[in-house]
């Protein structure tokens, strides 16, 4: 039940059997494992001790991968590093996690050295090349040979250690280290091959980033499964069809902002030409799911978890309900409340609260912020944040985060049924709805909206077409139309981006319209 464990387990039971490719580098299990444990054993003789913080900053590459396990390896914990973090959240993930030692691409580290200096950080790898002269100490560290490396002995390490401490966006305040333990990588691996009958013929590929839980808990998968772990380029909508066909792939990872990109685009010979059957695709807009299967012979498998729990909700490839994200899987108890605290009717949306069965398979924390980790975990219950309903015969519905539903004219408004209501529209390829402030100081709906090719929008009848659908006060007001929607460095719509533009970025105005038409 720890990574560590997990690596040496599988080089025993399959050592010549192919588990990483990355680029140029393909490794059998028996050679990661003696990967890892050369990097652990470099990352030792340089003084990193069990319990110290290891930041990593880089694209995705084989070396991250390393890092992040050799400090498993020795029972250091890894801190990866959202390539897009700058400025003040920088400063706030290296100060919080007290990082001691820092391993950067060369070309981020510009980043650094542009904010104050951090007393804990004492020493700077740079992973590929050298750099001009910098405040920080810092070095370039080769890769150690597997084979002509001292090779360092795993310590002994219990599943509720700390492995990782993954750093939230900190898009409702300051980034928060959410501590991973060991324990729960294993429990990863484990509930997702089960939920998603991944066998060792299986070839896993990922686009993700590695700095996210997603493409680790991957890893976690292969290891337990048996299979093979591919790390691709990054998500490009172009090639991704031809990278997943050159890899071998039965099974791969998208998030839904990425599958309305690949339907958004033009019918190739690339479509079908590769061996992919099924993807782990959380978020996907319910309409969707069946195109999508028919179009590239994919099924879309929803599914809930987050970087604090592990695999909740899940269904097998057969019974998929578009819509819905499964039911809650064996070792998790799911409630939902009000904003009391008070369990609702079946169908009824509130919070979902978690609690686990399985040992150390949920976060432990933050780190080093007791009261946020006393808020999350208020009454033993991991407060999710998240509103959803769970029917009478146990299927879970997502309904919104709760700092994104829309509060307007006393109505809770939720921002995902009303994108999924303009997708409906057919010049409509994909839509972000969110909340800006109106002259009276309560929430307005604004959509920002990718218009299909070769169509140009009427937005008074897309308030036409929208008034049957949704009530009243959930149509939106403003409407903005971009070529593509702003996304984070882990595939998300950034939200954030768009409410910093607000309601002046609109191109329409649905009550100015509206008064104008009057006036005439």
């Amino acid at each position: 039940m720890t990574l560590p464990g997990m690596l040496r387990l599988r080089a025993q039971m399959t050592p010549d059997a192919p588990l990483l490719s990355f680029g140029e580098t393909h490794r059998t299990a028996e050679e990661m494992q003696n990967a890892v444990s050369s990097v652990g054993h470099m990352l030792s003789v340089n003084g990193i001790q069990r319990g110290d913080r290891v930041a990593v900053m880089s694209n995705n590459r084989t070396e991250l991968l390393d890092f992040i396990l050799g400090c498993g390896w020795i029972g250091a914990i890894a801190v990866p590093i959202n390539t897009a973090a700058r400025g003040a959240q920088l400063h706030q993930i290296l100060g919080n996690s007290q990082s001691s030692l820092l391993i950067i691409e060369s070309t981020l580290l510009e980043h650094v050295q542009a904010i104050p200096p951090l007393d804990d950080l004492t020493d700077v790898w740079l992973i590929d090349a050298d750099s001009e002269r910098t405040d920080l100490p810092w070095r370039t560290i080769p890769m150690p040979d597997p084979v002509l490396t001292e090779r360092a002995t795993p310590v002994e390490i219990a599943p509720g250690e700390p492995a990782v401490i993954l750093y939230t966006s900190g898009t409702t305040g300051v980034s928060k280290g959410v501590v991973c333990p060991h324990g729960q990588f294993y429990w990863w691996g484990r509930n997702v091959t089960e939920q998603l009958e991944i066998t060792a013929d299986d070839v896993l590929y990922t686009c993700l980033p590695l700095f996210h839980t997603n493409a680790l808990n991957a890893f976690s998968q292969a290891l337990v499964a048996g299979a093979s772990y591919v790390v691709g380029p990054r998500f490009s909508a172009s090639r991704f069809w031809d990278d997943v066909a050159r890899s071998g792939a039965t099974f791969t990872y998208l998030l839904g902002a990425m599958v309305s990109i690949l339907d958004s685009k033009p019918a190739g010979p690339s479509d079908r030409a590769h061996s992919v059957r099924a993807a782990l695709s959380p978020a996907t807009p319910a309409r969707l799911v069946d195109p999508f299967r028919e179009r590239f012979g994919v099924t879309l498998i929803d599914g809930y978890g987050s970087t604090e729990t592990n695999s909740i909700m899940a269904a097998t490839r057969q019974e998929q309900r578009p819509g819905y994200m499964g039911r809650i899987q064996p070792g998790f108890i799911a409630r939902v409340v009000d904003e009391h605290g008070i369990d609702v009717e079946p169908g009824e949306p509130g919070e979902l609260l978690l609690r686990s069965e399985q040992p150390f398979a949920f976060a432990s924390g933050y780190f080093r912020m007791p009261e946020a980790t006393v808020q999350a975990w208020n009454d033993l219950w991991f407060h999710t944040g998240d509103r959803v309903a769970i029917d009478y015969d146990g299927w879970v519905r997502f309904v919104d985060r709760i700092k994104d539903v829309i509060r307007r004219r006393g109505e809770n408004i939720s921002s995902v049924e009303v994108e999924q209501t303009l997708r409906l529209h057919p010049d409509i390829g994909d839509a972000a709805v969110f909340a800006v402030e109106s002259e009276l100081g309560e929430d307005e709906v604004m959509a920002a909206v990718v218009v299909k090719p070769g169509t140009a929008l009427d937005f008074d009848e897309v308030a036409a077409f929208c008034k049957p659908r949704l009530a009243y006060f959930a149509i939106p007001r403003f409407i903005s139309v971009h070529h593509s929607l702003p996304m984070t460095a882990n595939g998300k719509v950034s939200k954030t981006s768009l409410r910093e533009l607000g309601a002046t970025a609109a191109d329409w105005d649905r009550d100015a319209a509206s008064r104008t038409a009057h006036a005439t």
